[in-house]
């Protein structure tokens, strides 16, 4: 058996932190591999890349995502105890629960909330100076998805909760300061999130029936147990903060349209062009970099030796790139989607595999309306400036986004 190349340094967390998200793929090109070993956080970790190790990492059989998480992350990103870390018949239940919300109805209901807020909006950016795209949708996404989810917020909190959703976004992968503000964060937003589903739960708050709020608060498990508080409102927050993560694609895609105007005119009056286009986004920009799971029992795959509790780590930025997947991977290429049939595992921005019974973001399709309605409005509901600022997107900030947040000038209505 061939052995696993390994990386020389006892421990890589520094140059991971260095390197952002071409950590792993510039370790598969020096060593020729899509399958490396190395040390993160103290920790033994495998590290794939590329479709058929995306196909390997989501079979169930192979692999478990309890404990896999690093517990910064958890207490930080996801929440300890939500269905990202949960396993076999607790898992499919708690997915059906998620997987009960992304109804066609229901997805285009927020598609039309988040197209409310959008308009709403421009008349106050046709008075002020520059705005701040990203400042601007974090709240309007928040709006959104709490009017969505059944969640009561006065205008007066959307400031705060839309910082805290933020946060937590931001920290997962960050250390010292950001960190810190992610750990706060998370505490406030569970506080906050259990008290709404303490008072569903007592008919203090009439949350809308099929409601996130209400489908969270009123869910069984298999054993006819209501959720804990504390889970709840991890799982209220998995609806939140994913959709409210959605305005940094939606500034990827601003992104693009500047960079690439010929496409600004192709996708303002063609359905089938704004799909290539969002998905052309969603390959090539940066979003979430990898993730995890524990090898559930050893095995052998491909010459290489899997041991049972071994972390693997799945490049998702990596695979999106990768060579043998996608010709000129570094360039920005919608049209490379025009006939491609579907596949689990190429592209993977959001996870591989299967929706409903799998370890794939459940809100994925809520991803891709919410861009689509975004790029609309971008290209044909407003006309606006790009004045001179900082766009470059770091690879090594994780989760990456233009340091500016994409500034915008001279807004104004189309007619």
């Amino acid at each position: 058996m061939a052995s696993t190349p390994a990386d020389r340094s006892p421990d890589s967390t520094l140059a991971l932190l260095r390197e952002g998200y071409r950590f792993m793929g510039s370790r598969c090109d020096r060593y020729d591999s899509d399958v490396f070993q190395t040390r993160l956080l103290l920790r033994r970790t495998i590290c794939l890349r590329g479709h058929a190790a995306a196909t390997l990492f989501y079979d169930q059989d192979r692999f478990e995502r309890a404990d896999a998480l690093p517990l910064r992350v958890q207490r930080t990103l996801t929440g300890r105890g939500g269905v990202q870390g949960l396993d076999g018949p607790a898992h499919r239940d708690r997915k059906a629960m998620l997987m009960s919300l992304m109804t066609p109805t229901a997805i285009r209901h927020l598609g039309q909330l988040f197209d409310d807020e959008w308009r709403a909006r421009i008349p106050v950016w046709e008075g002020v100076g520059p705005v701040v795209l990203h400042r601007e949708l974090g709240l309007m996404l928040t709006r959104a998805v709490c009017a969505w989810a059944g969640v009561p917020l006065a205008e007066g909190q959307v400031g705060r909760r839309t910082a805290d959703l933020h946060s937590m976004i931001d920290s997962g992968a960050a250390v010292g300061p950001r960190h810190w503000r992610g750990l706060l964060a998370r505490r406030r937003g569970e506080r906050w999130a259990g008290d709404l589903v303490d008072r569903t739960r007592s008919g203090a708050l009439p949350a809308p029936t099929g409601s996130a709020l209400r489908v969270i608060a009123d869910h069984r498990d298999a054993r006819g147990r209501p959720l804990p508080r504390r889970i709840a409102a991890v799982e209220l927050l998995n609806v939140l903060r994913p959709t409210v993560a959605v305005d940094r694609f939606v500034v990827f895609a601003a992104l693009a349209l500047h960079d690439h105007p010929a496409w600004r005119e192709r996708v303002r009056s063609d359905d089938e062009a704004t799909e290539l286009f969002v998905q052309e986004v969603r390959r090539y920009y940066p979003f979430f970099p990898a993730a995890a799971a524990r090898v559930r029992r050893s095995f052998d795959w491909h010459g290489h030796h899997f041991p049972r509790g071994r972390r693997v780590l799945l490049d998702l930025y990596g695979t999106n790139h990768h060579p043998a997947l996608w010709p000129e991977p570094e360039r920005f290429r919608p049209e490379r989607f025009a006939g491609r049939p579907p596949d689990a595992f190429a592209p993977i921005p959001q996870g591989g595999g299967e929706h409903h019974t799998g370890h794939r973001c459940a809100g994925e399709w809520l991803t891709i309306e919410l861009m689509k309605r975004a790029v609309t409005n971008l290209t044909s509901t407003m006309r606006y400036d790009v004045p001179p600022q900082n766009l470059a997107v770091s690879l090594r900030r994780m989760p990456a986004l233009p340091p500016s947040g994409f500034v915008v000038t001279n807004v104004r209505r189309t007619a």
